[in-house]
C-alpha cells in the first residue's frame, strides 16, 4: 500500500488514516525512521521491541512484572541507587 503524505513547514507528516487504523497507532505511539539508500521505512516502536524480545536476558529480580514501565523503574531505581551509593563511600 502506498500513498503520499506532504511534509509541512513544520516537518510534520500526517499518516493517512487506512496505515494508521492498519497498524493500530495510538496518539503518542513512537515511531523508527530508518534510511536505506535512497529510502526510509518507518516502523512502529512496539513492532521493533517485540521483534526484539527474548534477545536480552531480564535480570532475575525483575523476571515476572508483567508492567514494561515498572520493570524500567525498578532498573533505574536499582542502577542510581547503586551508582550513589559507591559515590558516596
Amino acid at each position: 500500500m502506498q500513498q503520499m503524505v506532504r511534509i509541512t513547514s513544520k516537518r510534520q507528516i500526517t499518516i493517512p488514516a487506512a496505515m494508521y487504523k492498519k497498524f493500530k497507532l495510538s496518539a503518542g505511539d513512537n515511531l523508527i525512521f530508518e534510511a536505506n539508500d535512497q529510502s526510509m521505512t518507518i516502523t512502529p516502536a512496539v513492532q521493533l521491541v517485540e521483534r526484539l524480545a527474548g534477545s536480552v536476558s531480564v535480570p532475575r529480580h525483575l523476571r515476572g512484572e508483567k508492567d514494561l514501565d515498572k520493570v524500567i523503574e525498578k532498573a533505574k531505581e536499582n542502577y542510581f541507587r547503586e551508582k550513589y551509593a559507591k559515590s558516596v563511600r
